[in-house]
């Protein structure tokens, strides 16, 4: 492939790098006050919301091993305990969510005040069509897809973080209430030190792997979703603009034609679209219905025996869900990521496209 052909079709990680290029800027500017403030705000935020979780996780082991026993009251002070606990969770999930919608928002501004800015300069608009390249529909671009490529990140990379502290953190529940197990299977004694997180792993493993297969082509499909839904737009201004400059419709039968091809593709597009949706949605129902009935089933051995009280089956049952989720924040982010990397992807060919039309006017 030569070097223009390189410019007019980059990879995917190209075009990625070259966002990224851009959008740091946010926490490197004159924004990095803003920007850092709220980014270590939530940080802390997602470290208390793990500590709180932690906490109600230990009060559902005591709490059930009270209805076990059927201490009245044992059970009115867990009840007594459980006030403070939730109304911390519920203040803190509030802040979290003005914290990440406040950064989305003062970065998507941050980034669109400056794409907005390169598009409109020095008449980039008007050149911008003579660029070769993908370029098309800017306006939509930067409204639609800047919004995704800055919104996404925030949520994903707080996921992330996250669900790391979250997997580390319960992990030690399962390994500490779980313990080992051992027995008798087929007339061969077996014994499998820390069983739960074991199970937890190779349960992880195969969701996360149905999800890439199930959601190979997603991004593709995405991509390609978005770029005929913006072509289709540009096409209905186009007309609207010819029609009021003529104020006459003697191109209406053309008009017509063009903007049905321009619909069909967009619904064709959109039939992809579910398909790959509907192979994603497979993967985490099924997941989220089994998840929850396995890890109680792998504590029944244990509880059967004896070893195991049902405060503490529990508590390793809701552990191995918080773990799993953890575990799979890929696999359940899979589809938002996939969204994300098509509009960062697009934002980014809009980059390029200024950085040629730059280049070009700095030869001349």
């Amino acid at each position: 492939m030569t070097s223009r052909d390189t410019q007019d079709h980059p990879s995917e990680r190209q075009l990625l790098i070259r966002f990224w290029q851009s959008a740091r800027g946010f926490w490197t500017g004159t924004s990095a006050g803003w920007a850092w403030l709220l980014t270590v705000l939530l940080i802390a935020t997602v470290i208390l919301q793990l500590l709180t979780q932690y906490s109600l996780n230990y009060w559902n082991r005591d709490f059930f091993n009270a209805v076990e026993r059927k201490d009245a009251d044992a059970l009115f002070t867990q009840a007594m305990k459980f006030l403070p606990l939730a109304a911390g969770s519920l203040t803190l999930a509030i802040f979290s969510v003005w914290g990440r919608m406040t950064l989305q928002r003062k970065w998507r501004a941050w980034l669109s005040d400056g794409l907005y800015r390169s598009w409109l300069e020095d008449g980039r608009y008007i050149r911008l069509r003579f660029v070769p390249g993908d370029a098309q529909a800017p306006e939509f671009r930067i409204a639609e897809d800047g919004r995704v490529a800055t919104d996404f990140p925030v949520d994903l990379v707080l996921g992330l973080f996250s669900s790391v502290l979250t997997g580390i953190t319960f992990i030690g529940v399962l390994g500490t209430v779980g313990g080992d197990l051992s027995g008798v299977f087929f007339g061969r004694s077996f014994f499998v030190p820390f069983y739960l997180v074991f199970a937890v792993i190779i349960y992880s493993i195969a969701v996360a792997s149905a999800m890439m297969f199930a959601g190979r082509k997603l991004t593709r499909v995405l991509e390609d979703n978005k770029k005929a839904e913006a072509n289709l737009r540009s096409m209905g201004t186009h007309l609207r603009e010819l029609g009021e400059a003529n104020a006459l419709s003697d191109n209406l039968a053309d008009g017509l034609h063009s903007i049905r091809n321009a619909f069909q593709t967009v619904i064709f597009t959109w039939l992809e679209y579910c398909w790959q949706l509907m192979r994603v949605t497979l993967v985490t129902h099924t997941n989220s219905l089994l998840s929850p009935v396995f890890g109680l089933l792998l504590c029944m051995p244990k509880y059967v025996a004896g070893t195991m009280t049902l405060g503490e089956v529990v508590q390793a049952a809701a552990a191995f869900v918080v773990v799993q989720g953890a575990c799979n924040w890929f696999a359940d982010s899979f589809a938002r990521l996939a969204e994300w990397a098509a509009s960062a992807n697009r934002v980014a060919s809009l980059l390029l496209a200024f950085d040629r039309i730059n280049e070009t006017a700095n030869e001349l």
